[in-house]
């Protein structure tokens, strides 16, 4: 990728020697960090080295009352840099941008705009999100309306507890994963996989070191269901626990996208989740769920970049098997020590997730020592 920002846009840090030898840097790194817990060779996933972006996020500057910037932080945190273009974002991101900013000004829509926000899916369908600190009224509602028709895009706008939706609030994503096709609702404000086609291998690379079986499977920090939904063809029953209400509800609409039936969504957090299965607590969202009838030998854990705490840790090594995957190689490491007591891992990768960065997504998959 060829930016003419590199080395002021604070969003790529790693950029000398090009594509290859950011990547290069980022094996080099991680193999020797998880050396006490993995011998093998990693398996590297790489990204498109431009385009790969499918949501973005940039502040808005104004000169005077006549012209409107983009603008990112500045790579030494002093100030902003200017931009016109980023090849970071996907292609219809890219294409929208120059467009939608002339549209904001030549409607007159541009009085305290402070950000935008862009979502996009492989179909070219946006969702852009207009960030005020001003109250939106009917005369910026018709015209933000216009500007969606001409675009053929839809718009948020946002201000302090006021949403205003012009047309919808998502995207409709379709990932082709191991030959099979799934269909996924991304809502505006909420976590997506940032990068479609290096979460399409990460997804893959889960598949394959799921085994079919005939027993059942446990997933904690679900989110919208962007693993579980592929996982249901893998198992009899998966149950998945996810604390954020909004993201149980897009994993049910994701659920039903996709005519998947063996999924049990449970809106709690992980102790609360563990309480349950102990008996230690009765919950109400637990009541129509019989945890008994579940044979779980396998677990899916994908947490927040702070990773599981050691009592979730424990938790994880009740089962035979553990799937891991970390956005945080720091906290991974951490978390490995606790889980190589009892677990073996016998196969890693290293997802390119974040090009031009330091961060990196990574997979683990170990297996308790007893089983080997």
């Amino acid at each position: 990728m060829n930016c003419k920002y590199f080395g002021t846009c604070g969003a790529c840090v790693v950029y000398e020697g090009g594509y290859e030898a950011q990547l290069r840097a980022k094996v080099l790194l991680n193999q020797e960090r998880f050396k006490p817990f993995y011998s093998g060779a990693l398996s590297v996933f790489e990204s498109p080295k431009s385009n790969y972006r499918s949501r973005s996020e940039f502040k808005i500057w104004h000169e005077g009352d006549e012209k409107l910037y983009y603008t990112m932080n500045n790579k030494e945190k002093s100030g902003v840099v200017f931009i016109d273009e980023c090849p970071q974002v996907s292609k219809s991101i890219s294409a929208l941008m120059p467009k939608l900013l002339r549209a904001i000004q030549e409607n007159k829509i541009d009085f305290k705009l402070f950000g935008i926000d862009f979502l996009s899916a492989n179909s070219g369908e946006i969702v852009v999100s207009l960030l005020y600190h001003r109250t939106l009224d009917a005369a910026w509602s018709q015209s933000a309306a216009k500007i969606a028709k001409e675009l053929d895009i839809y718009i948020i706008g946002r201000s302090r507890g006021q949403k205003v939706v012009i047309g919808q609030d998502y995207v409709t994503e379709v990932l082709n994963v191991a030959d099979g096709e799934f269909r996924f609702q991304y809502i505006e404000n909420s976590f997506t996989q940032p990068n479609s086609r290096v979460n399409e291998q990460m997804i893959g690379w889960v598949l394959k070191n799921l085994a079919d079986t005939s027993s059942d499977l446990l997933e904690l920090y679900c989110g919208a269901g962007n693993f579980t939904i592929p996982f249901a063809k893998k198992f009899r029953k998966v149950l998945a626990t996810e604390i954020s209400k909004a993201s149980i509800n897009a994993a049910k609409t994701n659920m039903l996208l996709n005519s998947v039936k063996n999924i049990e969504f449970v809106r709690m957090s992980v102790e609360e989740f563990v309480q349950a299965l102990d008996g230690v607590r009765v919950f109400n969202r637990m009541k129509e769920i019989e945890i008994a009838s579940y044979e779980i030998h396998t677990i899916f854990v994908d947490p927040p970049r702070s990773g599981m705490d050691e009592d979730t840790c424990k938790f994880a090594a009740r089962y035979e098997n553990i799937i891991y995957i970390s956005c945080n190689p720091e906290t991974l490491a951490r978390d490995l020590a606790l889980l190589c007591q009892t677990h073996t891992v016998c196969d890693m990768a290293l997802f390119d997730q974040f090009p031009y960065t330091h961060h990196a997504e990574m997979g683990v998959k170990l297996v308790r020592n007893s089983v080997l």
